[in-house]
């Protein structure tokens, strides 16, 4: 009895084995299954990717060959609707494009407007800029690019110390009467090396070169010496010099008759800025803009000591970005 009983429990412990190995088996092979399935899905979806990539490499158009393919003709063609456009701009609105362009700029998010060889050719032939800008010959002092402006939209005469001469001023009158200009600028710089030594003394004014000494001579003519003497603030006193050299250039184009008329004609802006080299911001300041005055009584000018002009406060500078505009 025993040895039946346990002859049983052998045979059923074999069963047990016998069983458990089968499963094992069955798992080893479902799991194969499995893993054989998982790799034929990554192969078809990495297949799938490649076709995909390889269709968009395909459909991808391709790059602009730029003025290829364009006659001049055409590319006149192109220029003459561009100037259409700037000529109906009027001076506020030109203003506020140039402040917007500084603003890009010192934010760090200028487009850099370069014209395409395309535009360029159709420079050619003419130019037509909305804005005239006197500026100093400071290496520091790009005016194109402290407006983020591209070529032909800025007609800028350089000199030191931004100061009105034979030069300068048939320059600024070329650009009004003939370029027809909507604004003219007058923009000096913080840390102005002319206006700095404009301050010296005489005497050492004359030991430079004539031409250097006159020039000197010149700005410092129209600096009040003894007031800046008490501006202790370094910053203070160098912005303080440099905006009366502004100051004292635009009012010498508020006396040009030509320029003047187009002033009272709403034709022109006359402007003065200045440019903060350390932060890149442009302020614009002392503008001569608008139509006459009104006559003082019926029928009668403006006595000579009233300006034939309308003076306007400093629009300042614009303090965020606006790319919708």
């Amino acid at each position: 009895m025993a040895v039946a009983t346990g002859l049983a429990a052998g045979a059923a412990a074999l069963a047990g084995v016998a069983l458990g190995t089968s499963c094992n088996v069955q798992l080893k092979r479902l799991e194969g299954m499995q893993l054989s399935k998982k790799n034929e899905d990554v192969e078809e979806i990495v297949a799938q990717v490649g076709k995909s990539r390889k269709v968009v490499v395909e459909e991808e158009p391709e790059a602009p060959m730029g003025w290829q393919g364009f006659s001049m003709e055409e590319a006149r063609t192109h220029t003459d609707e561009r100037q259409s456009l700037v000529i109906k701009k009027t001076p506020v609105e030109v203003l506020a494009e140039l402040q917007r362009g500084n603003t890009r700029f010192w934010m760090n998010r200028a487009t850099r407007p370069e014209r395409s060889a395309f535009e360029r050719r159709g420079l050619i032939s003419k130019q037509f800029p909305s804005v005239a800008v006197l500026g100093c010959s400071d290496s520091r002092v790009p005016i194109e690019i402290v407006f983020d402006q591209g070529l032909g939209d800025i007609f800028v005469i350089r000199v030191a110390g931004n100061c009105l001469d034979t030069s300068t001023m048939a320059s600024l009158q070329y650009a009004v009467h003939h370029l027809k200009v909507k604004v003219a600028v007058v923009m000096g710089h913080e840390a102005c090396g002319a206006v700095k030594a404009a301050q010296l003394p005489s005497e050492k004014l004359e030991q430079e070169p004539s031409e250097l000494e006159q020039a000197l001579k010149g700005i410092k003519a129209g600096l009040n010496i003894q007031a800046l003497q008490h501006i202790q603030d370094t910053r203070a006193h160098d912005r303080e010099a440099v905006t009366t050299n502004v100051k004292r250039q635009v009012e010498r184009l508020a006396r040009d008759k030509g320029i003047m008329s187009k002033v009272r004609q709403q034709e022109l802006m006359v402007i003065g800025a200045f440019y903060e080299i350390s932060s890149g911001i442009v302020d614009f300041f002392h503008e001569f803009s608008g139509p006459a005055p009104a006559p003082t009584q019926k029928g009668a000018a403006p006595s000579g000591d009233e300006p034939a002009f309308r003076r306007k406060p400093s629009r300042g500078v614009k303090s965020r970005y606006e790319p919708s505009q």
